[in-house]
């Protein structure tokens, strides 16, 4: 087990001490997480350390549909899609899209961007295949143990690049139709939330792009507002009031 304390006084009056301490550290607590089976029957992963989970406790499936598939990607028209994840995570976003891709003949060119993976062993005890779709089980596996940085083929219908990087500091943009931005929340990584990195996405998306969050916060619709976007409040999946949808 993995133990830490944490002295305030040792922080000294450095306001960034503990984003720095969050960077040092975050590597060695996500190694320590937990099974957790959420409200749907489907499972999320639970950080002691940072007393944070991968999804909803009230159903992750149901919160990622609901908010990156049916909030963002069914917004987008086009039938060639290129989405990014800010938080690649457990997969799940990404193997929702896979289906959705295939049941809407959309081509899918996905990229993430995941600084500190879940190993493929923790990978292959999440449950999502089954609940989603059993016969696309080698594929969700393939989600986590193919390559990074490389473009891989799963589908005839959905292509993915994983980029081992830190989202505050990637340089590799392409443009993106669709935003998923699934970081841990703002305050365990307030760095990923700033209006300069908002800004950067915007830059980098095509007009009428849009990205959407499970987050809500007045801060972070400012952050958004002030880089360029176009955001709006909506009703959020059972558990949650308000999510937020942005467009370029």
């Amino acid at each position: 087990m993995f133990l830490f304390t944490l002295d305030s006084r040792s922080l000294g009056k450095c306001s960034d001490c503990f984003v720095c301490f969050l960077s040092t550290f975050v590597p060695i607590l996500l190694m320590h997480s937990e099974l957790r089976i959420t409200s749907d029957g489907s499972h999320t992963l639970y950080v002691p350390a940072l007393d944070e989970t991968y999804h909803s406790h009230h159903g992750a499936i149901q919160e990622s549909e609901f908010i990156f598939i049916e909030r963002a990607l069914r917004s987008c028209t086009k039938k060639h899609v290129s989405v990014l994840e800010v938080g690649f995570g457990t997969g799940l976003n990404a193997f929702l899209t896979l289906v959705e891709g295939a049941k809407q003949d959309k081509l899918i060119l996905y990229e993430a961007l995941e600084l500190y993976p879940i190993s493929v062993e923790q990978s292959r005890t999440l449950n999502y295949p089954s609940l989603i779709a059993p016969l696309l089980e080698k594929e969700f596996e393939l989600l986590h143990s193919c390559d990074w940085n490389t473009k891989v083929e799963l589908t005839p219908n959905f292509s993915i690049t994983k980029y081992l990087a830190d989202f505050t500091s990637f340089v590799d943009w392409v443009r993106y139709d669709v935003i998923y931005f699934d970081a841990f929340s703002p305050e365990k990584q307030p760095e990923m939330w700033s209006e300069e990195h908002f800004r950067q996405l915007y830059d980098h998306c095509h007009n009428g792009a849009v990205m959407s969050t499970y987050c809500s916060k007045g801060i972070v619709r400012r952050a958004m507002q002030s880089a360029g976007f176009d955001v709006e409040r909506l009703e959020g999946p059972p558990g949650k009031r308000e999510m937020l949808r942005a467009r370029k």
